[in-house]
Protein backbone atom coordinates (compact mmCIF):
# COMPACT_ATOMS: atom_id res chain seq x y z
CA UNK A 1 0.00 0.00 0.00
CA UNK A 2 1.36 3.41 -0.95
CA UNK A 3 2.15 5.81 1.87
CA UNK A 4 0.64 9.27 2.22
CA UNK A 5 1.52 11.57 -0.64
CA UNK A 6 3.86 14.40 0.29
CA UNK A 7 2.70 17.89 -0.65
CA UNK A 8 4.87 19.83 -3.07
CA UNK A 9 7.48 21.78 -1.14
CA UNK A 10 7.65 25.51 -1.98
CA UNK A 11 10.82 27.03 -3.34
CA UNK A 12 12.03 30.19 -1.64
CA UNK A 13 14.34 33.16 -1.56
CA UNK A 14 15.48 34.82 1.65
CA UNK A 15 16.75 38.38 1.95
CA UNK A 16 19.57 37.58 4.36
CA UNK A 17 20.81 41.11 5.09
CA UNK A 18 23.49 41.65 7.71
CA UNK A 19 24.96 38.74 9.72
CA UNK A 20 23.82 40.64 12.82
CA UNK A 21 20.28 39.57 11.95
CA UNK A 22 21.07 36.53 14.09
CA UNK A 23 20.70 38.81 17.13
CA UNK A 24 17.86 40.98 15.86
CA UNK A 25 14.70 39.65 17.51
CA UNK A 26 12.41 41.50 15.09
CA UNK A 27 14.10 40.47 11.83
CA UNK A 28 14.90 36.96 13.03
CA UNK A 29 11.31 36.70 14.23
CA UNK A 30 10.03 37.57 10.76
CA UNK A 31 11.97 34.64 9.30
CA UNK A 32 10.93 32.30 12.10
CA UNK A 33 7.24 33.06 11.48
CA UNK A 34 7.76 32.32 7.79
CA UNK A 35 9.41 28.99 8.55
CA UNK A 36 6.65 27.96 10.93
CA UNK A 37 4.02 28.14 8.18
CA UNK A 38 6.11 26.04 5.78
CA UNK A 39 5.80 22.26 5.56
CA UNK A 40 8.69 20.72 7.45
CA UNK A 41 11.47 20.14 4.88
CA UNK A 42 13.13 16.76 4.53
CA UNK A 43 16.30 18.74 3.72
CA UNK A 44 17.31 22.25 2.65
CA UNK A 45 19.33 23.02 -0.48
CA UNK A 46 20.72 26.56 -0.42
CA UNK A 47 22.24 28.69 -3.18
CA UNK A 48 23.96 31.56 -1.38
CA UNK A 49 25.30 34.85 -2.71
CA UNK A 50 28.52 34.11 -0.84
CA UNK A 51 29.71 31.10 -2.80
CA UNK A 52 30.63 31.74 -6.42
CA UNK A 53 32.33 28.67 -7.86
CA UNK A 54 32.44 27.11 -11.30
CA UNK A 55 31.81 24.38 -12.23
CA UNK A 56 28.77 23.76 -10.05
CA UNK A 57 29.98 22.58 -6.65
CA UNK A 58 28.42 21.02 -3.59
CA UNK A 59 29.64 21.72 -0.07
CA UNK A 60 29.81 19.66 3.09
CA UNK A 61 27.70 16.54 3.55
CA UNK A 62 28.53 16.21 7.26
CA UNK A 63 28.55 18.62 10.18
CA UNK A 64 31.66 20.78 9.84
CA UNK A 65 32.79 24.17 11.18
CA UNK A 66 30.98 27.18 9.78
CA UNK A 67 32.56 29.85 7.58
CA UNK A 68 32.59 33.27 9.27
CA UNK A 69 33.05 35.19 6.04
CA UNK A 70 32.73 38.70 7.46
CA UNK A 71 34.99 41.13 9.27
CA UNK A 72 34.93 43.62 12.17
CA UNK A 73 31.78 42.29 13.78
CA UNK A 74 31.27 41.66 17.52
CA UNK A 75 32.90 38.51 18.89
CA UNK A 76 29.52 37.06 19.82
CA UNK A 77 28.79 36.60 16.12
CA UNK A 78 31.92 34.48 15.64
CA UNK A 79 30.91 32.38 18.64
CA UNK A 80 27.65 31.25 17.05
CA UNK A 81 27.31 27.72 15.75
CA UNK A 82 24.78 25.93 13.56
CA UNK A 83 25.35 22.18 13.66
CA UNK A 84 22.92 21.06 11.00
CA UNK A 85 23.40 17.51 9.75
CA UNK A 86 24.64 16.90 6.23
CA UNK A 87 22.99 14.69 3.63
CA UNK A 88 25.29 12.60 1.40
CA UNK A 89 22.29 11.03 -0.34
CA UNK A 90 20.91 14.46 -1.29
CA UNK A 91 24.32 15.42 -2.67
CA UNK A 92 24.26 12.35 -4.91
CA UNK A 93 20.70 13.13 -5.95
CA UNK A 94 21.57 16.74 -6.82
CA UNK A 95 24.63 15.62 -8.73
CA UNK A 96 22.49 13.26 -10.77
CA UNK A 97 19.87 15.91 -11.55
CA UNK A 98 22.44 18.53 -12.56
CA UNK A 99 24.95 16.37 -14.43
CA UNK A 100 23.15 16.83 -17.80
CA UNK A 101 23.91 20.56 -17.45
CA UNK A 102 27.61 20.12 -16.77
CA UNK A 103 30.08 18.76 -14.22
CA UNK A 104 29.20 18.93 -10.53
CA UNK A 105 32.12 18.89 -8.11
CA UNK A 106 32.18 17.84 -4.47
CA UNK A 107 33.92 20.12 -1.97
CA UNK A 108 33.45 18.21 1.29
CA UNK A 109 35.65 20.57 3.32
CA UNK A 110 33.76 23.78 2.52
CA UNK A 111 31.52 24.66 5.44
CA UNK A 112 28.30 26.66 5.30
CA UNK A 113 28.84 30.40 4.76
CA UNK A 114 26.85 33.13 6.49
CA UNK A 115 24.40 33.41 3.58
CA UNK A 116 23.29 29.93 4.65
CA UNK A 117 23.67 29.60 8.40
CA UNK A 118 22.54 33.06 9.49
CA UNK A 119 19.06 32.90 7.90
CA UNK A 120 18.67 29.21 8.73
CA UNK A 121 19.56 29.88 12.36
CA UNK A 122 16.66 32.33 12.38
CA UNK A 123 14.26 30.08 10.45
CA UNK A 124 15.10 26.62 11.82
CA UNK A 125 17.00 27.28 15.07
CA UNK A 126 17.01 23.63 16.18
CA UNK A 127 19.47 22.85 13.34
CA UNK A 128 17.89 19.42 12.99
CA UNK A 129 17.20 19.49 9.23
CA UNK A 130 19.96 18.39 6.82
CA UNK A 131 21.49 21.27 4.85
CA UNK A 132 23.40 21.18 1.57
CA UNK A 133 24.90 24.16 -0.25
CA UNK A 134 25.23 24.56 -4.02
CA UNK A 135 27.57 27.16 -5.51
CA UNK A 136 26.68 29.88 -7.99
CA UNK A 137 28.55 28.80 -11.13
CA UNK A 138 27.59 31.80 -13.29
CA UNK A 139 25.90 35.20 -13.18
CA UNK A 140 23.82 34.25 -16.23
CA UNK A 141 20.25 34.08 -14.95
CA UNK A 142 19.14 32.02 -17.94
CA UNK A 143 21.53 29.26 -16.93
CA UNK A 144 20.63 29.55 -13.25
CA UNK A 145 16.94 29.33 -14.11
CA UNK A 146 17.66 26.04 -15.92
CA UNK A 147 19.55 24.78 -12.88
CA UNK A 148 16.44 25.51 -10.82
CA UNK A 149 14.26 23.63 -13.30
CA UNK A 150 16.58 20.63 -13.12
CA UNK A 151 16.33 20.67 -9.33
CA UNK A 152 12.52 20.93 -9.31
CA UNK A 153 11.90 17.17 -8.70
CA UNK A 154 13.43 17.62 -5.26
CA UNK A 155 10.35 19.61 -4.24
CA UNK A 156 8.30 16.42 -4.55
CA UNK A 157 10.74 14.85 -2.09
CA UNK A 158 10.26 17.56 0.51
CA UNK A 159 13.49 19.45 -0.18
CA UNK A 160 13.29 23.20 0.38
CA UNK A 161 15.23 24.87 -2.47
CA UNK A 162 16.27 28.24 -1.07
CA UNK A 163 18.07 31.13 -2.75
CA UNK A 164 19.82 33.48 -0.32
CA UNK A 165 20.80 37.05 -1.15
CA UNK A 166 18.94 40.35 -1.46
CA UNK A 167 16.73 41.73 -4.21
CA UNK A 168 18.59 45.03 -3.87
CA UNK A 169 22.16 45.14 -2.54
CA UNK A 170 24.59 48.04 -2.82
CA UNK A 171 26.78 48.44 0.26
CA UNK A 172 28.25 51.70 -1.02
CA UNK A 173 24.81 53.35 -0.91
CA UNK A 174 23.70 52.41 2.60
CA UNK A 175 21.95 54.94 4.79
CA UNK A 176 22.58 53.62 8.29
CA UNK A 177 20.30 56.23 9.80
CA UNK A 178 17.38 54.75 7.86
CA UNK A 179 14.95 57.35 6.60
CA UNK A 180 13.44 57.45 3.14
CA UNK A 181 14.05 54.44 0.92
CA UNK A 182 16.06 55.30 -2.20
CA UNK A 183 13.81 55.55 -5.26
CA UNK A 184 16.07 53.33 -7.36
CA UNK A 185 15.86 50.54 -4.76
CA UNK A 186 12.09 50.79 -4.45
CA UNK A 187 11.66 50.86 -8.25
CA UNK A 188 13.84 47.79 -8.79
CA UNK A 189 12.18 45.87 -5.95
CA UNK A 190 8.73 46.70 -7.39
CA UNK A 191 9.78 45.61 -10.88
CA UNK A 192 10.87 42.21 -9.59
CA UNK A 193 7.77 41.87 -7.41
CA UNK A 194 5.52 42.47 -10.42
CA UNK A 195 7.43 40.07 -12.66
CA UNK A 196 7.16 37.30 -10.07
CA UNK A 197 3.48 37.88 -9.29
CA UNK A 198 2.61 37.88 -13.00
CA UNK A 199 4.85 34.84 -13.57
CA UNK A 200 6.55 36.84 -16.31
CA UNK A 201 9.74 34.80 -16.52
CA UNK A 202 10.95 36.52 -19.70
CA UNK A 203 10.69 39.93 -18.04
CA UNK A 204 12.53 38.65 -14.99
CA UNK A 205 15.33 37.07 -17.01
CA UNK A 206 15.81 40.29 -18.96
CA UNK A 207 16.05 42.39 -15.79
CA UNK A 208 19.43 43.91 -16.70
CA UNK A 209 17.90 45.54 -19.78
CA UNK A 210 14.41 46.28 -18.45
CA UNK A 211 14.49 46.92 -14.71
CA UNK A 212 14.72 50.51 -13.43
CA UNK A 213 17.52 51.13 -10.96
CA UNK A 214 19.34 47.93 -11.84
CA UNK A 215 22.84 49.43 -11.83
CA UNK A 216 22.35 51.21 -8.51
CA UNK A 217 20.68 48.14 -6.99
CA UNK A 218 23.36 45.71 -8.12
CA UNK A 219 26.86 46.98 -8.89
CA UNK A 220 27.58 43.24 -8.74
CA UNK A 221 24.85 40.63 -9.15
CA UNK A 222 25.72 37.75 -6.83
CA UNK A 223 23.07 38.74 -4.26
CA UNK A 224 20.31 38.80 -6.86
CA UNK A 225 20.92 35.79 -9.10
CA UNK A 226 20.06 33.03 -6.56
CA UNK A 227 16.46 34.15 -7.10
CA UNK A 228 16.68 32.73 -10.65
CA UNK A 229 17.20 29.25 -9.17
CA UNK A 230 14.13 29.75 -6.97
CA UNK A 231 12.01 30.71 -9.99
CA UNK A 232 13.39 27.88 -12.07
CA UNK A 233 12.44 25.34 -9.42
CA UNK A 234 8.90 26.78 -9.31
CA UNK A 235 8.44 27.12 -13.06
CA UNK A 236 7.37 23.51 -13.60
CA UNK A 237 3.92 24.49 -12.33
CA UNK A 238 1.75 27.63 -12.19
CA UNK A 239 3.12 28.89 -8.93
CA UNK A 240 1.32 30.84 -6.22
CA UNK A 241 3.38 33.80 -4.97
CA UNK A 242 3.75 34.92 -1.38
CA UNK A 243 6.12 37.48 0.12
CA UNK A 244 6.54 36.44 3.77
CA UNK A 245 8.81 39.42 4.53
CA UNK A 246 8.98 42.79 2.79
CA UNK A 247 10.44 46.22 3.46
CA UNK A 248 13.90 47.76 3.43
CA UNK A 249 16.82 48.30 5.77
CA UNK A 250 19.57 50.92 5.65
CA UNK A 251 17.55 52.93 3.16
CA UNK A 252 18.15 50.66 0.17
CA UNK A 253 18.54 46.94 0.95
CA UNK A 254 15.37 44.99 0.22
CA UNK A 255 14.34 42.50 2.88
CA UNK A 256 11.84 40.86 0.51
CA UNK A 257 11.53 37.11 0.88
CA UNK A 258 9.77 35.01 -1.73
CA UNK A 259 7.78 31.81 -1.46
CA UNK A 260 6.58 30.07 -4.61
CA UNK A 261 4.19 27.15 -4.17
Amino acid sequence: MAGPQRSLMPSGFVGHGSPMMAFDTVKAGDLRRWAKQLPRPSAILVVSAHWEEAPMSLGVTSTRPLIYDFYNFPQKLYDLTYKAPGDPFLAQRVQGLLSPLGPVLQQPDRGLDHGVWVPLKCMFPAADIPVLQLSIPTMDVQNLFQIGRALAPLREEGVFILGSGNITHNLSRLNRSGGTVASWARDFDSFIEEAIVKRDVDRFLDYVQKAPGVHESHPTHEHFVPLAVTLGAASVSAWKTEFPVTGFEFGSISRRCVQLT
